[in-house]
């Protein structure tokens, strides 16, 4: 099958582009951070990727210092006092998740795929039973099918089917429809709340 390799292709490419053309974005949002709170501008987390492989995703950070040993420790919800003003904004339009173009271009993501998960939740990777491993079958995107379809609403065991679907129907028509899905949801801030605080990755 040739798309995984075209699909890598436009990854490179568009990721590429998106950080020169982004680039006064990116630096506004660095400047809007560093004004507002002290601490680093990036949020580095620990996340599951290809075939289980852990790598450090990056966020533009959107939450005070020490946030995960606050309160509901690294999730977020509706109302979060630990979310810095320019955190709710950039967590509302989605600009929190902009520096993952970096981990496009390292080969640790894509544009589209699976959420990576936590290394430790829902579970560690030891734990997924060997149908839900098939969601690491490809790299985890910055955004994916189970996004469109509920996002941080969807429960972690339907996420999880969600994302084999993807794997097990990789197509071009699939990502571009995932893609205009996606730009609809960032326009209207759909589903970018948890319903809980053990529902979705902060």
């Amino acid at each position: 099958m040739l798309y995984p390799f075209f699909k890598r292709g436009c990854d490179l490419i568009v990721s590429a582009m998106a950080i020169v053309i982004l680039s006064p974005i990116l630096l506004a949002t660095v400047i809007a951070i560093k004004l507002e709170s002290r601490g680093p501008v990036i949020f580095k987390q620990e996340r599951l990727g290809f075939k289980g492989k852990p790598f450090w995703i990056y966020k533009f950070r959107s939450m005070v210092v020490g946030a995960e040993k606050q309160g509901t420790g690294v999730y977020s919800y509706k109302g979060d006092v630990r979310i810095t003003k320019v955190g709710r904004f950039i967590r509302a339009t989605s600009i929190d998740e902009l520096p993952q173009l970096f981990n496009i271009l390292k080969g640790e993501m894509s544009l589209i795929g699976p959420r990576p998960a936590l290394t430790y939740h829902p579970w560690t990777f030891d734990k997924y039973t060997e149908h839900q491993r098939r969601m690491f079958d490809v790299l985890p995107g910055i955004t994916g099918w189970a996004q469109i379809n509920g996002r941080k609403e969807v429960p972690w065991p339907e996420r999880i089917e969600l994302n084999i679907y993807y794997v097990e129907h990789l197509s071009l028509a699939l990502d571009m429809r995932i893609l205009f899905s996606t730009f609809f949801k960032v326009l209207t801030n759909a589903n970018n709340n948890n319903t809980s605080n053990t529902n979705g990755n902060a």
